[in-house]
C-alpha cells in the first residue's frame, strides 16, 4: 500500500540494481522511471484500493472487498524485502536508519495531514465522529491503531460509533512489519541460504494463518484475528518469500509461472479468477474468511505478482499490459493517499448528507465520496507525498523557508499564527471529544427500561392506538382466547386476529428494540419488552422458552442486527410461540453486505407462516435517512417513532389479512 520499489526489471525478467539518481530535474526523471521498474504492480495496487473503496462505500457491492488490504500486504512484503536484499547484495549492509527514515518520509506527512483535517471537519459535522478521538489519534500517529483498538474492545465489522481512523489498522500492521522485518532479513541473509530464507517466510505465513483460524470463534466478532499483527501477517510473509526467491539467481527462474510446466498457461488466469471470486463470495461473517480465505487471497495475489515479474524480452502478455494501463497506474501511484482519505471522507459525507442503500441519494452521495477522495488524494500526492519523498524533511523545510523569505513580516506572522491557532484548536477538539456516541448513550439509557428494571407505564396514558370492528381493548393479556385460523368461527376469528393493545404484546429484541423502547411504549402502552444489545436469534429462542406459556398473544421479534438471520433459530422461535399468536418480525437496514439476504429470509418466514408478518423497517427508513443515528443502523429519537409505527402497521396488516376488517390507526403526535 505504501511502498515504492527500488528495483527494476531487465529484459531477461531478472532484477537489475537501481542506481542512485542525480539531483534536480534529472532526479525527477529518474524518479519517474523508477515508478515503472516493475510494470503492473501499480495496477495491482489500483485493484486493491478499488476493492477496499467499494467495500467501504457499500459492503453489498463487494462483500469481500476488504481483501484488498491483503493484496496490499503481499505487494508491500515483496517490495520491501526485495529492497532490503538488494541493498545487502550491493553494499554489504542494510542501513536501518536510512530505511526507516525513508519509510517515515513516505508515510508520516500525508497521514498527519489527513488526521488533522479530518478531526477539524468532523467537529463541525458531528461530534459522534470524534468519539474517543484521543485514542484514535494516538493510534494513528504511533502506527499502533490495531493493538490500541484491540485493547479497547473495538470492532472493525460492527461499530456502534464509526471510528474516523478505523482504516489505519492496516497501516499499523505494515509499519510494525517495517520496524521488525529489516532486522530479520539481515539475519536470514547472513545465516541462511536463499531457499531457507524463502521457506522461513512461508513458515511464518503458515503459522499466522493457523493462528487466525484457531483464535477465530465462529459466530463471534473477528476483529482480534483481523487486526492482530500476529494473525494477519501471512500476506506480508508470502510477498517476502517471493522476494527472497526472486532475488536469488538460483531460485528466480522457479518463481516464474512460465516455468511451471503444465500449469504455466493457467496459473495467472486461475489466480485472477480466484481472487475476484473471493472478493465477491467472502464476507466478514463467513468462517471460511478467517479459516483460509484471507490466506488464499494472499496466495492468489502472490501468483499475480510472480506473473507480473515473468517477462522475457519484449514479450508482454495482454493481462500484463492491462495491469500497466495508465489509468490503473495513476490510481495505484495514489493508492496510499486514497486509502488514507477514503474512510474519513465517507463518514464525513454520510454525516452531512445522510442516505441509505437502495436510493438514488445514496448513489449520488457515494459518487461524491469518490470524487472528494480522489481529489484530496491527488493533491496530497502532488504537494505532500512527492516533496517529502524527494526532498526529505530538511529539504521541505528549506523549500518552505526559501518560498516565504520574500514575504512581508506581517504575512509570515499571519501564517505562524494560523498554524498555531489550528494546532491549539485541534488539541482542544481532541481533549473535549466525547467518550460515547449519541447512539451508545441512548442505548445505555434505554437498557434498564428494556430489561424491565423500570416500573410499568402508567395506565392513564393513551391506551388505544388503533381501532377495529372487534375493539380489542387491552384486557386480554394471554393467548387463551386465541385459536388457529383453520375451522374457527367468524366471531372467534375476529378476537384472535384483532389489533392487539399494548398489554397484549411482548417484545423481544436486540439494540434496535433497545433504541426504540420509549417509542414502542408510547404507541403500545403496557407492552412488555425483553431487549438487550448484541442479541442473536438463538438468544431470542432462549428468552421465549424461558417465558413459556406466559407469552402474550402478540409478539414482536427484532433480532440479528449484528449477526444476521439464522433461519433454523428463527424457525425455532416461531415454533416455540406457536400458531396461536400474532408474530411481527422486524427487518433490517444497515451498512452490511448481508442485508438483502437477511431480509429475504425474513420475507420467506412471513410467507411460510400464516400468523407471521414482516414489519418493513428497511422500506420505511429508506426514505428517511435523517432518522438514523450516525452509525447508519440505529434509529434516532424521531426514527424510533418511525420504527414503532412500522411495527404497529404490521400488526394492523396481519389483523386485516385474517379478519378482512381494515384497522384505523390514529396518527399520534411526537411527545
Amino acid at each position: 500500500m505504501t511502498t515504492s520499489t527500488g528495483v527494476r526489471v531487465g529484459s531477461t525478467g531478472r532484477p537489475v540494481e537501481a542506481t542512485t539518481p542525480p539531483s534536480g530535474s534529472a532526479r525527477g526523471a529518474a524518479d519517474r522511471g523508477r515508478s515503472r521498474r516493475i510494470p503492473g504492480l501499480d495496477g495491482l495496487r489500483a485493484v486493491a484500493i478499488l476493492a477496499v473503496l467499494a467495500y467501504h462505500l457499500n459492503a453489498s457491492w463487494l462483500p469481500g472487498g476488504f481483501l484488498g488490504v491483503d493484496v496490499f500486504f503481499v505487494v508491500s512484503g515483496f517490495l520491501i524485502t526485495t529492497l532490503l536484499v538488494r541493498e545487502r547484495q550491493s553494499t554489504g549492509r542494510i542501513a536501518f536508519g536510512s530505511f526507516w527514515l525513508r519509510r517515515a518520509r513516505r508515510l508520516v506527512p500525508a497521514l498527519v495531514l489527513t488526521v488533522a483535517v479530518s478531526v477539524l471537519i468532523a467537529r463541525v459535522v458531528s461530534s459522534d465522529l470524534l468519539v474517543q478521538a484521543g485514542r484514535q489519534v494516538f493510534g494513528a500517529v504511533t502506527f499502533s491503531t490495531n493493538w490500541v483498538e484491540i485493547s479497547a474492545g473495538s470492532s472493525y465489522f460492527d461499530a456502534t460509533a464509526p471510528q474516523l481512523f478505523m482504516n489505519f489498522w492496516s497501516l499499523a500492521v505494515e509499519e510494525q512489519f517495517y520496524l521488525v522485518w529489516p532486522l530479520v532479513t539481515l539475519l536470514l541473509v547472513r545465516l541462511a541460504r536463499p531457499q531457507m530464507r524463502a521457506m522461513t517466510a512461508l513458515a511464518i505465513a503458515a503459522v499466522s494463518t493457523a493462528a487466525m483460524a484457531l483464535l477465530f470463534t465462529p459466530g463471534g466478532d473477528g476483529t482480534r484475528v483481523y487486526y492482530g499483527t500476529d494473525t494477519h501477517v501471512m500476506g506480508l510473509m508470502l510477498g517476502a518469500s517471493l522476494a527472497f526467491a526472486w532475488t536469488s539467481p538460483a531460485l528466480a527462474l522457479r518463481v516464474r509461472p512460465s516455468a511451471w510446466g503444465a500449469a504455466s498457461p493457467f496459473a495467472v488466469p486461475v489466480a485472477a479468477v480466484a481472487l475476484v471470486t473471493l472478493l465477491f463470495v467472502l464476507d466478514e461473517e463467513r468462517v471460511a474468511t478467517f479459516r483460509g480465505g484471507i490466506a488464499l487471497a494472499s496466495v492468489a495475489t502472490a501468483v499475480l505478482v510472480a506473473g507480473l515479474l515473468d517477462r522475457t524480452g519484449s514479450r508482454v502478455a495482454w493481462w500484463q499490459r492491462l495491469a500497466d494501463h495508465r489509468v490503473l497506474t495513476w490510481i495505484g501511484v495514489r493508492s496510499y493517499a486514497i486509502y488514507l482519505w477514503h474512510w474519513p471522507v465517507i463518514l464525513l459525507v454520510a454525516g452531512d448528507l445522510p442516505s441509505v442503500p437502495g436510493t438514488s441519494e445514496h448513489l449520488l452521495t457515494r459518487a461524491w465520496c469518490v470524487l472528494v477522495t480522489v481529489a484530496l488524494a491527488d493533491l496530497t500526492h502532488r504537494f505532500v507525498e512527492t516533496p517529502f519523498r524527494r526532498l526529505g524533511f530538511a529539504g521541505v523545510g528549506r523549500l518552505v523557508v526559501d518560498r516565504t523569505v520574500s514575504w512581508s513580516v506581517g504575512a509570515r506572522r499571519a501564517v505562524v499564527a494560523t498554524a498555531t491557532v489550528t494546532g491549539l484548536v485541534m488539541a482542544l477538539v481532541v481533549i473535549t471529544a466525547p467518550a460515547q456516541s449519541e447512539t451508545a448513550r441512548m442505548l445505555e439509557a434505554n437498557a434498564a427500561l428494556a430489561a424491565g428494571d423500570s416500573p410499568p407505564p402508567a395506565p392513564s396514558r393513551t391506551a388505544v392506538v388503533g381501532t377495529s370492528a372487534s375493539d380489542p381493548g387491552a384486557s386480554n393479556t394471554g393467548p387463551a382466547s386465541v385459536g388457529s385460523k383453520a375451522g374457527t368461527p367468524p366471531g372467534a376469528a375476529a378476537g384472535m386476529w384483532a389489533m392487539p393493545a399494548g398489554r397484549e404484546i411482548d417484545g423481544y429484541g436486540d439494540s434496535m428494540m433497545v433504541g426504540s423502547v420509549h417509542a414502542l411504549d408510547y404507541y403500545f402502552p403496557g407492552i412488555r419488552m425483553d431487549a438487550k444489545s448484541n442479541r442473536r436469534w438463538s438468544d431470542g429462542l432462549a428468552a421465549v422458552k424461558a417465558r413459556g406459556s406466559d407469552n402474550r398473544r402478540a409478539v414482536v421479534l427484532a433480532f440479528g442486527t449484528n449477526a444476521g438471520v439464522q433461519v433454523d433459530d428463527a424457525e425455532a422461535v416461531i415454533s416455540a410461540l406457536g400458531p396461536r399468536r400474532m408474530i411481527v418480525l422486524v427487518n433490517f437496514m444497515g451498512p452490511f453486505s448481508r442485508i438483502a439476504d437477511d431480509n429475504a429470509k425474513l420475507a420467506a418466514l412471513d410467507t411460510e407462516h400464516d400468523n407471521v408478518v414482516v414489519a418493513d423497517w428497511a422500506g420505511a427508513v429508506r426514505n428517511h435517512p435523517e432518522q438514523l443515528q450516525s452509525d447508519r443502523i440505529h434509529p434516532s429519537l424521531k426514527g424510533s417513532h418511525l420504527f414503532a409505527k412500522v411495527v404497529r402497521q404490521a400488526f394492523a396488516d396481519l389483523s386485516e389479512q385474517h379478519t378482512g376488517t381494515k384497522v384505523a390507526l390514529k396518527d399520534l403526535p411526537m411527545p
